[in-house]
């Protein structure tokens, strides 16, 4: 799984942690996300993401 990376302001989700404070399990590949997930430092939708190089 890879990890995705905000354009916005570079957080990374990274699926060997998901994201804890929002329900997201550890294993959940970005893909996998649901819709209405956003970014959890700047609230952006998971348009603004793309695959980290």
């Amino acid at each position: 799984m890879k990890n995705y990376v905000c354009t916005a302001c570079g957080y990374v989700y990274e699926p060997a942690t998901g994201d804890p404070e929002h329900n997201i399990a550890p294993g959940t590949s970005f893909e996998d996300l649901p819709d209405d997930w956003v970014c959890p430092v700047c609230g952006v939708g998971k348009d603004m993401f793309e695959p980290e190089a």
